[in-house]
Parts: structure tokens; sequence; C-alpha cells
């Protein structure tokens, strides 16, 4: 049943943000400061792809002062502007019931998009 799910979602939308968080990696590849932060935006475009039969889960432990200092500069650059994109989304598919699964991923999305620096996507 995900796969199907992860095919609905990639068409409805999810072609989209993965390409917001291409172009995001891409732009802060450009400099040598962004580079950890433009990965990072790699690294979640390979998780928006497929999203169902995933789970967002905090890492153990948490990762401490460099990660609460890399999700401080994570949402001045790209991470406030990926997290309102997820919930835009997830309110828009929420307004049909045919979209609510896949506003529930975008939900489930947001925390990773905001604070991704401590947070993991693995499968169930």
């Amino acid at each position: 049943m995900s796969f199907l799910g992860n095919i609905v979602f990639f068409v409805f939308g999810g072609f989209v943000i993965f390409l917001g968080y291409l172009l995001g990696g891409i732009l802060l590849c450009l400099t040598i400061i962004g580079i950890p932060f433009g990965f990072m935006c790699f690294r979640l475009a390979g998780g928006v792809l497929a999203p169902f039969g995933r789970e967002v889960q905090q890492t153990k432990p948490p990762g401490g002062p460099v990660a609460l200092i890399m999700n401080i500069i994570w949402i001045i650059l790209p991470g406030l502007e990926l997290a309102i994109m997820h919930l835009l989304l997830a309110l828009f598919f929420a307004l049909t019931i045919i979209g609510i699964p896949i506003a529930a991923q975008h939900m489930k999305l947001v925390p990773l998009a905001l604070l991704p620096f401590g947070h993991v996507m693995r499968d169930l």
C-alpha cells in the first residue's frame, strides 16, 4: 500500500517538493559555508520522494550544541521556506477527503524540514 501512496504523493506535489529541495541544495553548495546545508537538502530530497512507509524520529542523543547551531542557521537559510511549503501543501490537500493521507505526509515532514539536524527518516 505504501508503494501506491508514494506514487500518488509523487504525482500530486512530491515532485515539486523534491525540486525545491534539489534547487536549495544546489544553491547552498555554491558556497563553502553552505555545503553541509546543501548536503542536508540532498538527503531530505531523497526522503521526500517516498515518505509513505517511513517515519521521522529524533536521534538519540539529540545532537548537542553543534546540532542546535546548525538548526538555527538552517532555519535562517532554507528551513523556514521549506517548512512553510509543506504546511501550505498540507492545508491544500486537507481540503479534500482524498488528499488527507497526502496532507498527513506533508505534516510528518514539517519537523524534518524545519530542524533536520537531530532528526532522521527511517523505514517502518
